[in-house]
């Protein structure tokens, strides 16, 4: 098994919004390990284990971040490829037609700590549109390896930052 990495420097606005969310010690299963890159794919990719509830970011020699990853349940998740086209920092929430037909307490929310997409996030598009799908914090880390989201990929709000502050624009993403 290998150490976990340390935690990125937060800037004073992530501290303070994230002492304000609650905070879940992920199950050692779920917590951020540098590991051997077993996805077959080349450093600088972005690849999803839906079975596993895992999330890998190839790097160099061959190694890669693991981050575990609450899903969307079996009728809403989503696989295929696709592109980050955008990210970013305590993101506005809006919320698509199809989540407030299903539950009408949804609504649009600014960014913050309260918002349900977490300190960061990044945008997926395949062909140059937005697939509505994204990775994100969350504001319920207790959830992190369930199958419990509309669809998107959540990760502890720390995890997100760490990715987030690895991965470009442009990034291939690969959910299976």
């Amino acid at each position: 098994m290998y150490a976990s990495t340390p935690d990125p420097q937060l800037s004073q606005r992530d501290a303070e919004f994230m002492a304000l969310i609650p905070n879940a010690e992920p199950d050692r299963m779920f917590a951020r390990y540098m590991v051997d890159n077993t996805t077959g794919e080349p450093a600088g990719v972005i690849v999803v284990e839906t079975h596993q509830h895992l999330l890998y970011y190839t790097m160099p020699d061959n190694k890669a971040m693991r981050y575990g990853v609450a899903l969307g349940n079996e009728s809403f998740g989503w696989t295929g490829e696709a592109v980050v086209d955008h990210k970013a920092e305590w993101p506005a929430w809006n919320p698509p037609a199809e989540m407030i037909a299903r539950w009408p307490q949804v609504h649009q929310t600014a960014g913050g700590w309260t918002n349900p997409l977490g300190a960061r996030a990044l945008y997926l598009f395949q062909n140059g549109k937005d697939t509505l799908y994204r990775i994100h914090g969350t504001n319920e880390p207790e959830k992190i390896g369930r199958s419990v989201s509309s669809g998107c990929i959540r990760m502890r709000n720390i995890d997100v930052i760490d990715l987030f502050n690895r991965v470009p624009v442009g990034t291939k993403v690969i959910v299976r």
